[in-house]
C-alpha cells in the first residue's frame, strides 16, 4: 500500500505535493525540484513539479490531483479511462493470446504423433522446449528498447508477422534438427511481445489502476491455454487429412491465423500516450498530468543513456524483483508445458486430455481478475501476491504427496493454475509501476522478464518421461521454486517498506517530492 503519513488532502488522491494553487494562464513553469534518491533507487534523480501546454497556456503542478483537473474541466476522467481500456487493451490482449498459442502449442502437438514422426529420442522433446528460450532471453531487453525506438503498433506488428510464418514452418518440418532452429527463431521473434506490452500498458495507467490491467493483459496466457486445448480437440479430428498428421495441423492453421490476425493489430494496436492518434491534445495533456501526478515525468522525449539502462541494476530491490519472477516462472512454464502430459498420465486419451487442459486455466482467469480489482482497489500488492503463491505452493504439495486419488490430483491442478498465474502479474505489476519513467520502466520491467524466463530452462527438464507417472523431481523443483518466490517477496515488501520510511524521513513535512512505492 502506499505510505503516508496523516496527508492533509484526500486520501483517495495519489502520493505527491500538496494542492496548492489552480493553475493560472500564462504562468511560467515551475524550475524541476532536485532530490537526492536513495543509492541505486529505480527513481528518478530529477521531479518536475509542472508542466506547461505552450499551446493552452495552462500549467499543471504535480502532485495536486485539483490542479491538473481544473486546469482541463472539460475532461471527463472516466470517461477518458474507458476510452484508453479500449483502445489499448483488448488488441495487445489478442496479440498476448497468440504469442502464447504459438508457444506452448508444442505440448499440444506431442499428443498428437510429434514424437513418432520425428523420432524423438530420451530428452529430445526437452531440449526442443529448452532451445526457444536461448533466443527469448537474449533478444528480450534489445526488443524491449527497439519498441521504444518505433512506434508501437510498427515493432509489435513486425514480431507477430514473424513468429506466424515461423509457426507455419514447424507443421512443415521434417526433422528434429529443423524443429529445433524453427524455435530458436520463435524466440526470437517472441521476446519482445511480452515485456513490450506491459511496458505499453505500464506508461497509460497510474500504479492504483495498473494491477486490474495487467492481470487482465495477462489472462490471455490462460484463455490462450484454454483456447489450445480447445484447438487441439478441433485440430486433433483432423488427423491424417491431405496427408499430414494431426501435430501438422495444429502448427500450420495456428500461425496462418496469427498471420490473418497481424493484418488488423497494426491498425489497431495503440502507440504510447504522447504519439497516439485517437486522443485530442487536451486528452494527451490530461492523461500525461495524471501520470506525472503519480510518478512524475515519463521521458519519453529523451533519448535512451547508458546511465539510464544501469540505473536500476544499482537498486538490490531490481534482483528481488526478478527472482521473485524467477520463482513463480519455473512452475508456470512446467504447467504450460506439461500438464496435458499430465493429465494423460491419469488414464485419458489425446481428445479427452485437451478438453480436461481447459478449466484449470478458465478458473484462473475468473480468478486473476477477482484478485486483482481487489488489490487495485485498496492499493496493495504483497498480500495478494503472497497469498497466491502460497495457493500454488498447496497445489503442488498435493500433487507430489498424492498419487491414488486422480480427482483430488485434477483440483490441484486448479490451484497450481489459479495461483501462480495471478502471482505473475502481481509480481509484475508491483515491480514495474515501481520504477519511474520510460527508460527506467522498460529496462526494470525487461531485466525482470528476461530473468524469470530463466526459468523456462529448468522448466523445461523437470518433468521427464522416465519420471512418469508421478513426477516426483518436477513437483520438487515446483515447490522450490515457489518457497523461493515467496521469500523474495517478502523480502521486497521489507526493502518497498524501508524505502517509503526513510524518504519520510527525508520530507519536510509540507511537500512529497518523490511518490512513494506501491507495497
Amino acid at each position: 500500500m502506499v505510505a503516508r503519513e496523516n496527508p492533509p488532502w484526500p486520501p483517495s488522491l495519489s502520493c505527491g505535493s500538496l494542492p496548492s494553487r489552480l493553475p493560472k494562464l500564462a504562468q511560467p513553469m515551475a524550475a524541476p525540484v532536485s532530490v537526492k534518491p536513495e543509492r541505486g533507487s529505480l527513481e528518478s534523480t530529477s521531479v518536475p513539479t509542472a508542466s506547461m501546454d505552450e499551446k493552452a497556456g495552462y500549467e499543471v503542478e504535480r502532485g495536486s490531483t485539483r490542479a491538473y483537473k481544473a486546469a482541463l474541466p472539460n475532461i471527463d476522467e472516466k470517461a477518458l479511462m474507458r476510452k484508453i481500456d479500449f483502445k489499448v487493451l483488448p488488441f495487445i490482449f489478442i496479440l498476448n493470446l497468440f504469442t502464447f498459442l504459438d508457444r506452448v502449442n508444442i505440448s499440444n502437438a506431442a499428443l498428437f504423433g510429434l514424437k513418432d514422426d520425428l523420432n524423438l529420442k530420451g530428452t529430445e522433446f526437452n531440449n526442443i522446449i529448452l532451445i526457444y528460450f536461448v533466443t527469448y532471453i537474449t533478444s528480450e531487453m534489445p526488443s524491449t528498447l527497439l519498441l521504444k525506438h518505433f512506434k508501437p503498433h510498427v515493432w509489435l506488428t513486425i514480431c507477430i508477422c514473424g513468429f506466424g510464418f515461423v509457426t507455419i514452418m514447424e507443421g512443415l518440418t521434417q526433422s528434429y534438427a529443423g524443429l529445433l532452429v524453427a524455435r530458436l527463431f520463435l524466440g526470437f521473434f517472441e521476446a519482445g511481445i511480452f515485456p513490450g506490452c506491459l511496458y505499453l500498458i505500464s506508461m497509460w495507467y497510474r500504479r492504483t489502476e495498473a494491477s486490474t490491467r495487467f492481470t487482465f493483459f495477462f489472462n490471455s496466457n490462460n484463455l490462450a491455454g484454454s483456447f489450445a486445448g480447445l484447438l487441439g480437440y478441433a485440430i486433433g479430428h483432423m488427423d491424417g487429412m491431405r496427408g499430414y498428421r494431426g501435430w501438422r495441423w495444429i502448427f500450420i492453421l495456428e500461425g496462418t491465423l496469427t498471420l490473418v490476425v497481424a493484418f488488423g493489430l497494426f491498425f489497431l494496436i495503440s502507440d504510447f500516450p504522447e504519439e497516439s492518434n485517437w486522443l485530442t491534445e487536451e486528452e494527451k495533456e490530461f492523461v500525461k498530468a495524471r501520470l506525472e501526478d503519480d510518478v512524475g515525468r515519463s521521458g519519453r522525449e529523451e533519448k535512451l543513456k547508458l546511465e539510464d539502462i544501469l540505473r536500476p541494476f544499482k537498486d538490490y530491490k531490481c534482483y528481488l524483483g526478478a527472482l521473485l519472477y524467477f520463482g513463480l516462472l519455473v512452475p508456470a512454464f512446467s504447467f504450460a508445458y506439461f500438464s496435458p502430459t499430465i493429465i494423460q498420465s491419469y488414464g485419458h486419451s489425446a481428445i479427452t486430455t485437451q478438453l480436461l487442459n481447459i478449466p484449470p486455466y478458465f478458473g484462473a482467469f475468473v480468478y486473476g481478475m477477482i484478485v486483482s480489482a481487489i488489490s487495485d482497489r485498496i492499493g496493495q500488492r504483497f498480500l495478494f501476491c503472497l497469498f497466491s503463491a502460497c495457493l500454488a505452493l498447496a497445489g503442488f504439495v498435493i500433487l507430489y504427496v498424492v498419487h491414488d486419488n486422480t480427482h483430488l490430483e485434477y483440483a490441484a491442478l486448479f490451484l497450481v493454475a489459479s495461483g501462480t498465474y495471478t502471482a505473475m502479474p502481481m509480481a509484475l505489476c508491483w515491480f514495474g509501476m515501481n520504477a519511474r519513467g520510460h527508460a527506467q520502466r522498460a529496462v526494470a520491467l525487461t531485466f525482470q522478464i528476461g530473468t524469470g524466463n530463466c526459468g523456462g530452462i529448468l522448466a523445461a527438464y523437470s518433468f521427464l518421461a522416465k519420471d512418469a507417472p508421478k513426477y516426483l523431481p518436477g513437483y520438487s523443483i515446483c515447490i522450490s521454486t515457489t518457497c523461493l518466490a515467496i521469500v523474495s517477496a517478502c523480502l521486497y515488501y521489507v526493502g518497498v517498506s524501508r524505502a517509503n520510511s526513510k524518504q519520510k524521513a527525508e520530507d519536510d513535512g509540507t511537500e512529497v517530492k518523490v511518490a512513494y512505492y506501491i507495497s
